[in-house]
């Protein structure tokens, strides 16, 4: 299974994040906190180096994300140089406020009157930006919904007189690595036309049985010794009992059923990545 996605909007948009990180002080990258290597865009952490940019990685949906996990992802950003980050739920109020303090912290000489303080927000589709982005704000600037790339243009928004924040659309790099893509398609990153349910769903299920095997059995019971992850969507269908008729059941409705109960958190607190794997 192939996954590639990279809608047309996407091309314009990165030239127009390029002119506008040079204009920027800060870089403040959303991620995901269940895959915060995955959902970094390489092509624009390759751009924020060459211009000298420093980071502010929010590591957004934590509460969904295993807690030891993202302690450890907290640690491994902070240890680079020029990069701190922040482990939040956007959704969850005055988590927010939290983020300027740093930004201001990072770059001191900036944040007056005369000299504003630069914000870029970044990040792929639906690791919460919009969401981030009202919240900042205090209002409603940003449409929210779960389905990538609903943000396709920039917008500059002012925070008081002494900061200035750049909204950019979600965007996704070309030649996705298998692994990287099959995680974002479990998170919801990458548009639904552009793969299959049941292998994401595969794929997730048998990187369940190997970290989380506690948890997918409390969701949907147990699961036989050396099971696989075809076989674990097979398990959902016949213990949920979904069938497409008597006798057949219906494996694309069991994945969707795994696929939606890990992105919703139903399933538990779960991490698709730690660092050094």
């Amino acid at each position: 299974m192939a996954i590639s996605w990279y809608p047309g909007h996407m091309v314009t948009a990165r030239k127009e994040a390029a002119v506008a990180m040079r204009k920027t002080d800060l870089v403040i990258e959303v991620l995901d906190a269940r895959a915060p290597l995955a959902s970094c865009n390489p092509m624009l952490e390759a751009l924020r180096r060459e211009l000298n940019r420093p980071a502010l990685k929010l590591l957004n949906k934590n509460d969904a994300a295993d807690p030891e996990r993202t302690r450890a992802w907290v640690a491994y950003y902070n240890s680079k140089p020029d990069t701190k980050a922040i482990a939040l739920s956007a959704r969850k109020q005055g988590e927010a406020t939290r983020i300027l303090k740093v930004a201001q912290a990072m770059v001191p000489e900036r944040g007056t009157t005369v000299k504003p303080l630069r914000m870029m927000i970044l990040g792929i589709p639906n690791v919460g930006k919009s969401t981030l982005m009202n919240a900042l704000l205090r209002r409603h600037v940003a449409n929210v919904g779960d389905e990538p790339a609903i943000t396709k243009i920039h917008m500059s928004h002012k925070l008081g007189d002494t900061m200035v924040l750049i909204d950019t659309p979600g965007l996704m790099w070309p030649g996705i690595a298998h692994e990287s893509a099959v995680k974002l398609a479990a998170t919801h990153s990458i548009g639904r036309n552009a793969y299959d349910d049941q292998s994401v769903a595969e794929e997730l299920g048998h990187y369940l049985l190997v970290h989380y095997p506690q948890l997918l059995t409390e969701r949907f019971g147990a699961m036989a010794a050396g099971s696989t992850g075809a076989a674990v969507v097979e398990a959902i269908a016949h213990n949920r009992n979904l069938r497409l008729k008597e006798g057949v059941f219906d494996l694309n409705k069991a994945a969707i059923t795994l696929l939606n109960d890990f992105r919703s958190g139903a399933l538990g607190r779960i991490s698709l990545e730690r660092p050094g794997d």
